[in-house]
This record gives structure tokens, C-alpha cells and sequence, in this order.
């Protein structure tokens, strides 16, 4: 006789995966801004620059009504001192004067001379130059280059922990197998074609 059964088991098989933890270094970052100021050239000039000042050189011309008053006025002063001065010599000559002198013919002939000596009648006009003065000139060069600008932006490092982690998964549940592993069963005995009888 041999065995009828056949019994298998299937063990369970279970997979187990684990991640390690681990620290991750985040590197910092930096942004750089750049800006760009303009620079220029600027140029500032200024010509000679002449001033000529005529008032006085027209005044001894024409000049104005208050000019003209204090010029006669002065005028009229220095004659009323030089007749001063004829009448008290003309009167120290009378004063000593003696017989048979003649001191009319004296007295005309000095009035002529001193005609003669003022009124020449040559002026030369204008009596007065006029005042010449100038600025000098002037140039202004003004250059500037260009700016750059940086402007730095940094992000600072940082550190991040990952935990670790178990995964814990079956690939195979456990089951039995049973096999029955004999022929057919014949019931009665006989009925088996290849039954053979016991003697």
C-alpha cells in the first residue's frame, strides 16, 4: 500500500525594505542685482566778455542837466576868484601909482593877454575816455563715468533631517496543499477492471 494524500504547506514570505535616516545639507543661494547709473559730459563755456563805461566820455560832450549846472557853477566860482585877484592887483598898482604912469594902457593890454591864454577856443572832445574793462572767459568741462551698482541678495544655508523608515510588505500568504495522489476507488471491489481475487 501507498500513500492515498499528499500534503503540502507553502510558508508565507514577507519583504522588508528600510529606508536609513539621513540629514540633507540645502547649499545658500545668492542673487546678484545689477544697476548701471549713467555718467556724462557737460560743457559749460563763457566768451570774453568787454564793458565799456561811456557816461563820463559823453558827459564832457553833452553832459547832463545837473552836469552842466555844477560845471558852470564851477565856472562861474573860478571866475569871481580870478576878477578878485585882477581887481586887488589893478588896486595895488592904483595904490602906487605915480604921476604921468599910464595904467589904462597896462590894465588893457593884461585883460588882452589873459583873453588870449583862456579863450583859445581849441577843446578836444571827447575830454574823458571812456572806462574799458572785460571779464575773461570761461570754460567748464564736467565728466562723470559711468556707476555699476551690486546689490547681493544671500539666502543662508540650511539643514533638513529625513527620518528613516520600514516597509513591511507579503509577497506570499501561507496556504496547505492537499493532493490526492491515488487512483480511482471502486466500490464494490470487483467493479475495478484490473481487480484481481484473492486466492
Amino acid at each position: 500500500m501507498y500513500p492515498l494524500i499528499e500534503i503540502k504547506t507553502v510558508p508565507i514570505e514577507i519583504e522588508i525594505k528600510t529606508t536609513n535616516a539621513k540629514l540633507e545639507y540645502a547649499r545658500g543661494t545668492a542673487d546678484l542685482e545689477i544697476s548701471r547709473n549713467k555718467g556724462g559730459l557737460s560743457i559749460h563755456s563763457r566768451p570774453i566778455r568787454l564793458n565799456i563805461d561811456t557816461f563820463e566820455a559823453r558827459n564832457s560832450i553833452v553832459p547832463t542837466p545837473a552836469r552842466s549846472v555844477a560845471q558852470n557853477a564851477q565856472r562861474g566860482q573860478q571866475a569871481a576868484y580870478q576878477a578878485t585877484a585882477t581887481y586887488a592887483r589893478q588896486g595895488q598898482l592904483l595904490l602906487n601909482a605915480q604921476i604921468g604912469q599910464e595904467l589904462v594902457t597896462q590894465f588893457a593890454e593884461e585883460a588882452q593877454n589873459q583873453n588870449l591864454k583862456t579863450n583859445v577856443g581849441i577843446q578836444f572832445l571827447p575830454s574823458v575816455a571812456p572806462e574799458i574793462s572785460w571779464d575773461p572767459a570761461e570754460m567748464q568741462i564736467r565728466y562723470e563715468m559711468d556707476k555699476l551698482n551690486f546689490d547681493w541678495r544671500l539666502n543662508e544655508p540650511r539643514f533638513e533631517f529625513v527620518p528613516g523608515d520600514v516597509q513591511i510588505s507579503v509577497t506570499q500568504h501561507p496556504d496547505v496543499e492537499i493532493k490526492y495522489v491515488g487512483g480511482p476507488l471502486f466500490v464494490p471491489p470487483s467493479a475495478d477492471p484490473n481487480y484481481e481475487a484473492e486466492a
